[in-house]
């Protein structure tokens, strides 16, 4: 663990997100150029989508170089990596950080927000996670409008469930997304930075959290998190931007660094050759891990 938290805390790079669930894997195979008619069951999709990532993490420009951690599916860490489950792959073999995806989505919009729904088995995927290498987790809620009550209510749930994460010997991602269409995105973000900063001061314990946010419409809006003692890490999601955009933004946001997925795909299709294929996504995480180094 003192390991992982030193790579998390100084290394350089980015966190490769990984972790599309089943209501998103239909969309991120289609970008990849493989449509529905290829598989008939979830079960073969799934499979589809894990030969997918196994290209991606055991590709010769996917390293510890420029990746620091990596998001998983439960269903991807339930796999294996060439004879080994995947987190351990990633860790032993690349040096790259595993994290794992624990929310079960999200219920429909409430006070301008959605609010994660319930994670009932929770502390037995935790329990296990933790004999996997893995290092800490991701669960992602969605701010729609400015809503102080909704916001408030996302960030509680969120550090709520953290705790309970941090109980475990697990650090959490804390993920309350900011939709980039939001028409008052900004204000948005001034209420979620004020919940957020009142969690952090009940926060107790020696572990820390991540913090991965919106790109803001301010650069360095989240300074003051990034070098918080009870925050590892602040990391940026796309959100919908292209990487060029995206990359952009973040290298205009000091001291934060990517956690990226659509953007971390883009351009790699199935049918590319290996060359094409590695190309590609060594282009791709170098740009990310250059728009990280800010």
């Amino acid at each position: 663990m003192s390991e992982q938290i030193e790579r998390m805390g100084r290394g350089s790079g980015f966190i490769a997100a990984l972790d599309q669930s089943g209501g998103s894997t239909p969309k991120a195979l289609q970008l990849y150029g493989i449509d529905a008619t290829a598989y008939s069951s979830d079960d073969e999709m799934f499979d589809t989508v894990h030969a997918m990532r196994t290209r991606i993490v055991t590709d010769a420009r996917f390293t510890g170089t420029h990746v620091l951690g990596a998001i998983l599916f439960q269903n991807t860490l339930d796999r294996e990596v060439l004879g080994q489950p995947t987190s351990q792959y990633l860790w032993r073999e690349k040096q790259i950080v595993p994290f794992l995806k624990v929310d079960y989505g999200m219920h429909d919009v409430a006070d301008g927000v959605q609010l994660m729904k319930p994670i009932p088995d929770l502390d037995e995927r935790l329990v296990r996670a933790k004999t996997l290498d893995v290092f800490g987790t991701k669960m992602r809620s969605v701010i729609k409008e400015a809503n102080g009550p909704g916001i408030a209510k996302v960030v509680t749930q969120q550090f709520d469930y953290g705790r309970n994460i941090l109980a475990h010997g697990l650090v959490p991602i804390i993920e309350p997304e900011v939709d980039i269409n939001a028409a008052d995105k900004r204000d948005c973000e001034d209420l979620l930075r004020d919940s957020l900063r009142e969690q952090l001061a009940k926060l107790d314990g020696e572990l820390p959290v991540i913090f991965k946010l919106t790109l803001p419409e301010t650069d360095n809006f989240y300074q003051e998190f990034t070098n918080h003692p009870k925050v590892l890490r602040v990391v940026a999601l796309s959100g919908g931007y292209s990487r060029e955009e995206s990359n952009e933004k973040l290298a205009n946001n000091q001291q934060v660094i990517a956690s990226f997925s659509r953007a971390l795909t883009e351009g790699l299709h199935a049918e590319q050759s290996a060359d094409d294929f590695s190309a590609m996504l060594g282009s791709t995480v170098e740009s990310i891990a250059a728009a990280s180094a800010t």
